[in-house]
Formats: C-alpha cells, structure tokens, sequence
C-alpha cells in the first residue's frame, strides 16, 4: 500500500542429485544472521567470484528448474537436516549466470503449513549447496497437531481484533491450523483471514495468529500492501493493446496479457475491461475515465520492462504471466494497493476524484509489492514490513528513472505526482526520511513497532546513500541534502548498480522475517557475489547501512 495507515499492524548439501551438504563461507553467514542478530562485523567472504548475476528465463526453462527441484524435496529435506515430518514445497527458483541455482522452499510439518519456515537453498553448478538461508533457526516440532481450542473460538479472537481494523469485518477463510514459527519457538496455531473494508475504504484482508490450544492473539498482520495514451501525469506514451474486430481494448499481449479495468468507483469485482474504437485512450484530463487507465496501462508496462531488462525477471512471478489493474476504486480514496489474493493493481482518484494515484512510481510501488510476496515474502509487520514498504518505494524510484519520461522524470521522492498531502509535497523522501514528518532517517531498537511505512526509513535512506552518497546534490532538478547518523560521508556506487545488490538481495538472500540486521547481511552477501569482497560497492554497502545506524564501516 501506498500511504500510511492510521492503524498500526500488532508485532508481535543437498544437490538435485543427493549429493552431500556442504556449507561454507556465505552458507554459514547467512543461515545465522539474515533473521535476528545485531549486523556488526562484515560477514566471512564468499567462495564464488563476483559477477554473479541472475539470468533471464524462459517460461519453460523455470518450470524445468521447478520440476526438478520438487522432484528433489525429500532428498533435500533429508540433506538439510530437517525432521522426518517436514517437507519441503517449491515456490521459486533464480538461476545465474555462472549455472549457481536459488531455490526458494515453504516448508509443512505433519502435513500442516509452516508460517516463518521458509528457506533459500543455493546451489553451486556442480550440485552441491553452498547456503542456506532459513526465516527461523529454531526446530519445527510441535507436540501435538491436534488443537485444543475449537476453530470457532479463534474465529471469534479473530473477529474482535479486526474491530479495530475494519469495518463491518468478516471471516473470508475459515479457521486453518498452521504451525507458526516467525517470532520465536514453533506453536500450534490457528490462522484466521478476516475480510470487509478497512477505516479509508481499502479492502480489508487481515491475518489473525490464534494459539491453538490456549487462544492467545500471537500475531496479526495485513495482506492488502499499500499501498496511444494521453496519461494525467506521464504525458502522451505508446501503449500495446490488442484489435478485436473493430475495436481496441487495454490488453498487453506483449506483456503476459495484463489487462486494465474500470471499477467505475465500485469497491469489488474485477471491472469492465476498457475498449474502444479507436486505440486512443484518455485526454490527460482526471475527468476522462481512460486517462488514469492509460497511466496504470503505461506504469505496469514500464515496471514489467523494467524487471525483465534490469534485472532478467519474466513478470512478477516469474511466469511470464502479467497481474492486471483496476482503476477508479471507490468515491474520493486516497490509496492504491496491492492485493495477492486477485493478483491485481488497484488505484483509487484521490481527494475529490481529481488526483489519481496512478502516476509511474506509485504502479510500481504496488507491483513491487506482488514481487515481494512472490519472492521473500517479507511479513508486512514490524522491521520484516518496514523492509517490504522500502523494497516498493526503491524500485518504484528505479523504474522512474528507468521509464526516461520528460513529463515524470526520475527523483528520489515518492508520490510527487499525486498530491496525496494535498500542499503539493512528496508522500516520502528518500534522501532524508523524517523530511515527510514521521519516517525515522536511521535504525533504532524501537523501530518494529513504528507502523510500516514509516519503519521504512532506514532502508530508504540506506538505498540513497548508496546510490548517490551523503551530502547536497542536484538531480533532475531536484536538490537533496542526505545526512549520516554517525556524521561521516558515504561515497555512492551509483544507482545501476545499488539496484542490483538490493534486487538480488530479495531475491535470493532475504526471507519472511528478515531484519534490518538481516538486510545489512544480506545485502553485503549480494554485493560480495556481485562485486568481489574487496570491492569498493561492497565497503559502500557497509558505510551506507552504517550511516543509517545498521552495523559498523569498512573501517571498523
């Protein structure tokens, strides 16, 4: 989700082969340090040579590299030391370039899901794991599957945490039993998703933890992340559509089908596909129902563009199939966001319908927001969610400068476009966080329990830094003056490539509880794989995270 929300969410060797485990240099720094921890001394070197980017894959290529893996769980659980009622299941998999393999697993005990179990397993050429990074250390083991409490009890828990939440809420999925395992020793649990509409209008989707035999409320969190055309703000841009007989509609063949719809200020459904007879779409005008469309049609374009060419990602799944995105949500809402639950983009027109938020950087944003569930899935609570909000508001930055559009052009600020303050301010600053008010600018022990987008900050600041370094600048016209909380300069590496270090970072390092100890980790491991150990980007990394209060500088 884009803007604030006034209600904060509660805290709270194996080859494919079956050859032997072996860990070694990034394996041992990960497994122990990307979930808890205080991110100090840089971590041990990592075996591979740098230059070790993702490649592109083929739609066919991924499912091969998926069949093969899943073909494999057992004798990867097996290797990994799990227990003899684990399984492993197969959600994602990034292949380099130099033919190292990252599989992304969930995990199940006794047959029920795991919540925090998740892992990343790489895979060297050879077939022998080099790392392991897992979202909790601690054994999964419960001793009994069988709950205590009645369902119905924790649907009732459920109901009256979302009080606060949410209007009109009500239960949408009925009670599961999960073993919940991201914030300390596994527990037997309930996992409660309660519907209706939060306070500002935007669909609600919360997660209520139950413990399932003494009914304490363990942990909740919320799902919804804000979060030819003649566009409102990008000026007039191609679009690909696609002719059926006489007329046109907002189809992107050429992008996995994404498709654009009018909710026509509904709050539910899909929408009508937008059509015409001619393939012009809008006026630039808010009054113009197709002008926003336009805006979301070009921004899911762009983002698509975007991490395919950058970074070698075939949508957002990795499918090669596209989400799609509905525009004029509700009467006079202020907010887009992302939902998984339709696999959509959602827009609403702003403050008396005249300021749709569906400008470059906000698209990406939200479709940030699916990358991340289908990769790290940070949880979107505590540091874990400050670092997804920030992971939406780099990238959306990225693709702004990536999209080179004379009318939106790249800056470090989030929303400028919109006015979704109403003065004409940015919603956030990256250069300097606490600019908009309430973002904190550096990492403090307190920061989990600051509402997300907020807690967002650190990483934010962090990704400036390194790109551009501490300091005043001018870019695009726009001044920055980025501060350092030790009071020490950071020399940036450049934004080409701190987008690189942050994206393989998600990818292929970060998992659903991540910190921001963790990202530091993370990140270092990323830039070590990329740029060498010695590297002057990966002594930046560690500068830049220390001059957001994260760890220590190169120096020491």
């Amino acid at each position: 989700m884009l803007s604030r929300s006034s209600h904060r969410r509660a805290p709270h060797t194996v080859s494919r082969r079956g050859a032997a485990l072996a860990l070694a240099g990034v394996a041992a720094l990960i497994a122990t340090a990307l979930q808890s921890g205080a991110a100090t001394a840089a971590p041990p070197a990592p075996q591979k040579a740098p230059g070790a980017e993702s490649v592109r894959l083929t739609s066919a290529q991924r499912a091969e590299l998926l069949r093969e893996a899943d073909a494999d769980t057992a004798a990867t659980a097996k290797a990994l030391g799990l227990g003899a009622k684990e399984k492993l299941v197969v959600r994602d998999v990034i292949k380099d370039r130099d033919g190292t393999v990252h599989t992304r697993y969930e995990r199940t005990y006794d047959g029920l899901p795991v919540l925090g179990g998740d892992l990343v397993v790489e895979t060297s050429p050879s077939g022998t794991t080099e790392s392991v990074a897992k979202a909790t250390r601690a054994k999964i083991a419960v001793a009994s599957v069988k709950p205590a409490l009645a369902a119905a009890q924790a649907e009732r828990q459920a109901l009256g945490a979302a009080k606060a939440e949410a209007k009109s809420p009500d239960v949408t999925r009925a009670p599961r039993t999960v073993v919940w395992a991201a914030s300390g020793s596994p527990v037997l649990a309930y996992e409660t998703v309660v519907g209706g509409l939060q306070h500002d209008g935007t669909p609600n989707e919360l997660h209520v933890i139950t413990d399932a035999n003494t009914g304490e409320k363990l942990y909740e969190w919320q799902a919804v992340q804000n979060g030819t055309g003649h566009t409102v703000y990008s000026g007039t841009v191609p679009l690909t559509t696609t002719q059926s007989g006489s007329s046109y509609t907002l189809t992107d063949g050429a992008r996995g089908n994404h498709r654009t719809y009018n909710l026509n200020r509904r709050t539910s459904g899909t929408g009508t596909l937008f059509s015409g007879a001619d393939d012009v779409w809008g006026n630039g005008s808010p009054s113009n129902l197709e002008s926003a469309a336009a805006d979301a049609h070009y921004g899911a374009a762009l983002t698509w563009d975007y991490y395919k060419n950058v970074h070698g990602r075939n949508g957002i799944r990795g499918d090669g199939v596209g989400a799609y995105s509905r525009v004029h949500y509700g009467n006079n809402y202020v907010n887009a966001f992302w939902s998984d639950s339709c696999f959509c983009m959602t827009y609403g027109d702003g403050s008396g319908n005249v300021n749709p938020l569906t400008s470059i950087d906000v698209a990406a944003h939200e479709m940030t927001h699916g990358l991340t569930s289908n990769t790290a899935r940070l949880v979107y609570s505590g540091e874990s969610g400050g670092l997804n909000e920030a992971t939406s508001d780099i990238f959306g930055t990225t693709v702004e400068f990536y999209a080179n559009n004379s009318s939106d052009v790249g800056d470090y600020l989030i929303g400028e476009e919109i006015d979704i303050n109403g003065d004409g301010t940015p919603l956030r600053y990256m250069d300097k966080p606490s600019k908009d008010g309430a973002s904190k600018d550096s990492w403090y022990s307190g920061i989990g329990s600051v509402d997300v987008h907020y807690s967002s900050g650190p990483a934010n600041h962090f990704f400036y830094l390194l790109s551009e370094g501490s300091g005043t600048k001018t870019i695009n016209g726009v001044t920055y003056n980025s501060p350092t909380s030790d009071g020490l300069p950071v020399t940036g590496i450049g934004r080409a490539k701190a987008e690189k270090i942050w994206f393989r970072a998600l990818t292929t390092k970060f998992t659903s509880t991540t910190n921001y100890a963790g990202a530091r980790t993370g990140t270092l491991a990323a830039a070590g794989e990329l740029y060498g150990t010695s590297s002057a980007e990966y002594k930046a990394v560690q500068n830049a995270w220390a001059a957001v209060n994260v760890g220590a500088r190169a120096s020491g």
